[in-house]
């Protein structure tokens, strides 16, 4: 009898201690997450790097999203599709990169002559930015938490000086989201390409000019070897959004803490990303003149250029898209309502 009550007891402790094993291991996630941006990419490749090490870190390593180079598990351009059926986990990406599903989510990366970063979370938290982009995104089965922020880009890089706008017509130029349609509307052939992709097709002549980031991100790339005019400011991207992409079943299947933990990397590493990437110029811009570039600064003539054509975009994709319409509306009337503040408050910038 003894015996049997000793079998008994052992069984009960090896049930709890497998069960405690088992509860243990159901709060450990192993998640494989492809960036689209390199690790030796300043800002934006580091950000993901960081990101990657604050959940790792927060969470005492039981939560990890592994970070995987550009196109390792699939090409970066794909992320969407292979975040939506499962084959990776994750994406550290760009909304942006998804426009030629959807033109009209571009508008959660970057608006042409739009607002700094306070102004853009603002609208995206408080002015329904981020329900609209939850709705579109949850049409598809996934979920996306904004994961970097950083300050304005330049405005490309040309082989050429150039003076006027109406030089660009005719030019092959890889350019990026809402940015793309103004130069589309101005006459230049865009593509949209990932970063890895650009200096080879600018070096094989497949075009002639790109734009990409920032002058740190840019030095990463090297196409200052190819291109020598940097030219400046980035009128279609003042502050850029990137997100960390997933299903949503793969979010809905992580516990409140799990989802905490990650939601609270993000937002660090939006904040290290934003400072980052404004503290970090001058160095890069002094060594990008050691090599032989010239900065120029676009005339107040030639931006407003750029204006009227994004006015113009506006106008005839809010006619032909129904979805762009609804963001440009919910965009439009958040900063209408800003201004109210906003000019108040702050010294008064330029007004093309």
């Amino acid at each position: 009898m003894k015996f049997k009550s000793s079998l008994f007891v052992g069984a009960v402790a090896l049930a709890a201690t497998s069960l405690v094993a088992v509860s243990a291991n159901a709060d450990k996630l192993r998640w494989k997450m492809q960036s689209t941006w390199g690790s030796q990419v300043a800002i934006n490749g580091e950000a993901a790097v960081y990101f990657s090490n604050k959940v790792k870190e927060i969470s005492g390593g039981d939560v990890q999203l592994r970070f995987h180079e550009p196109n390792a598990l699939v090409p970066s351009l794909e992320v969407w599709d292979a975040v939506k059926n499962g084959s990776v986990d994750a994406g550290y990406t760009t909304p942006g990169y998804h426009a030629g599903k959807i033109p009209a989510v571009s508008y959660f990366t970057a608006v042409p002559f739009g607002p700094g970063a306070s102004e853009y979370h603002g609208w995206m938290e408080y002015g329904g930015g981020q329900q609209l982009k939850d709705r579109i995104y949850g049409e598809y089965g996934l979920k996306a938490l904004n994961c970097l922020t950083h300050a304005p880009e330049t405005s490309g890089w040309f082989r050429k000086k150039i003076n006027k706008v109406e030089e660009l017509k005719g030019m092959k130029m890889r350019f990026f989201g809402l940015g793309a349609m103004v130069m589309s509307k101005i006459g230049v052939s865009t593509q949209l390409l990932a970063g890895g992709d650009i200096y080879p097709a600018l070096e094989k002549g497949v075009i002639d000019a790109t734009e990409f980031s920032m002058p740190t991100h840019d030095l990463s790339y090297g196409f200052y070897q190819l291109a020598k005019f940097n030219y400046f400011p980035g009128w279609h991207q003042q502050t850029s959004i990137g997100e960390l992409l997933m299903s949503t079943k793969g979010w809905g299947g992580l516990t409140k803490t799990q989802q905490g933990i990650i939601n609270t990397a993000c937002r660090d590493t939006m904040w290290w990303a934003l400072v980052r990437s404004d503290a970090k110029q001058v160095p890069a811009m002094r060594e990008l003149e050691k090599k032989g570039v010239t900065f120029v600064t676009w005339p107040d003539s030639e931006i407003s250029k750029f204006k009227r054509a994004w006015e113009a975009v506006v106008e005839e994709k809010s006619a032909s898209d129904p979805l762009f319409k609804e963001i440009t509306a919910s965009y439009d009337a958040f900063r209408k309502d800003y201004s109210i503040w906003s000019s108040r408050a702050y010294l008064k910038a330029k007004q093309y």
